[in-house]
């Protein structure tokens, strides 16, 4: 049951936030709450931690983990106890539970997060650094955090994550980056222990840990820019790529806004989309390619650029579009000119969203020309000419012109 139909007045769940110190680090409230219910869900070790105090049944998350709480919600009324680790609404089950329950039927009761603990034990301010979960998600996802000087805490999955992350810090150019292990932060159990990134050799690290990273980059150092254009050389491509400076325009005139989903038809080398999703966490894209080589390249360009969450579509448009999630943006590179593209890329648009497309053909120019004329909306025609040598000395050298046109649906 959606969390906003149909909640009740009462409450009936509590949800309870317990650290490594279990039962002695809870307070009299949280106390109360799970030796008062009738059940009490959490994992294998949350439970045991909890022991002393459970008088109910003690229920185990089930495996595979169910998203949908069927059997929490099924027990709706009753007096339940849910318990997880640290701040339930910090990448925490809190987070599932309220798409299923509504806020007025719990009561929350939390304890520090894993990020409070780290950042008190090294004295580093929260809200000046970086942090990520890399529980369970791809360690990809550090990659556009990893900047000059910045510091990071990252939530791990289990005790081989430092080492993988160690390993790709080094790899992107950050080896004498100081790097922290935290484990079992809060427990009888704790232990902290400092590395470099490049000669990273620490062992039996505890599944429970949480990696503090200083960076430190080298004069190689990969680094993605924080603003919109980045270099061709960090994609990977064939020259089928939407160059630096047309790409920035482009991504401006996309204009994306907190989470939308952009479609890429003819995606190319995925530049469009990667940066597109680099604008924000929220932002999700959907590339749309036939070439099966340039396919498997946009998900190696989408990995090495920190965004391994973009959808790659394998596949000739239109046919490819139908059965996919309503787009709010659509940005068309490749393919346009092919029958029936345009009309199935407008039809599937929502009512007031926003479509793109650059021509760099005659043909491609002539189709935008006429969608403008039927259509109205902006066009844009976008001209770089660079610096080269002209025998011994130096003259412009045209790129092709990109013609642009931009279009909201009514």
């Amino acid at each position: 049951m959606p969390a906003e139909f149909d909640a009740p007045t009462q409450e009936w769940l509590t949800v309870i936030g317990i650290g490594e110190d279990g039962v002695a680090g809870l307070g009299d409230e949280a106390k109360r709450a799970i030796s008062g219910a009738a059940h009490v869900f959490g994992g294998k070790r949350h439970l045991a931690l909890a022991a002393t105090l459970i008088a109910g049944a003690a229920r185990p998350w089930p495996t595979p983990f169910d998203s949908e709480m069927r059997d929490v919600v099924a027990l709706r009324g009753e007096n339940v106890c849910v318990l997880a680790s640290g701040d339930p609404f910090l990448h925490g089950v809190g987070v599932t539970l309220s798409r299923v329950v509504a806020s007025a039927e719990m009561r929350v009761v939390p304890a520090p997060s894993a990020f409070s603990l780290a950042a008190s034990r090294l004295g580093w301010a929260l809200q000046d650094i970086e942090t990520v979960s890399l529980h369970g998600h791809a360690i990809d996802l550090i990659r556009p955090l990893l900047q000059p000087g910045a510091r990071i805490i990252a939530l791990t999955s289990d005790g081989e994550a430092p080492t993988q992350i160690a390993a790709l810090v080094t790899g992107n150019g950050f080896g004498a980056s100081r790097l922290t292990v935290l484990e079992a932060l809060g427990g009888e159990n704790e232990r902290i222990r400092v590395t470099k990134a490049s000669g990273f050799d620490l062992e039996n690290i505890n599944p429970l840990n949480v990696l503090a990273l200083e960076l430190e980059p080298g004069s190689q150092a990969r680094i993605l820019p924080l603003a919109s254009g980045l270099a061709d050389g960090l994609f990977e491509h064939d020259g089928q790529i939407t160059k630096r400076e047309i790409r920035a325009v482009t991504l401006s005139t996309l204009a994306p806004r907190r989470g939308e989903l952009l479609w890429d038809i003819g995606a190319g080398s995925g530049s469009i989309s990667v940066e597109w999703m680099l604008c924000h966490t929220s932002l999700r894209a959907i590339a749309i390619e036939h070439n099966a080589e340039r396919a498997e390249r946009i998900e190696r360009n989408a990995s090495a650029c920190g965004v391994p969450g973009l959808t790659v579509v394998r596949g000739a448009a239109p046919d490819t579009l139908t059965g996919l999630p309503t787009p709010d943006v659509i940005f068309i590179g490749g393919g346009g000119s092919d029958a029936g593209v345009f009309d199935a890329a407008i039809a599937a648009l929502r009512s007031g969203g926003r479509l793109v497309a650059n021509a760099v053909t005659l043909e491609m120019e002539t189709l935008l020309l006429s969608r403008h004329a039927a259509h109205g909306g902006d066009l844009l025609r976008l001209q770089v000419s660079r610096a080269a040598p002209v025998g011994s000395m130096t003259g412009w050298r045209p790129a092709m012109p990109v013609t642009q046109w931009s279009w909201v649906k009514p």
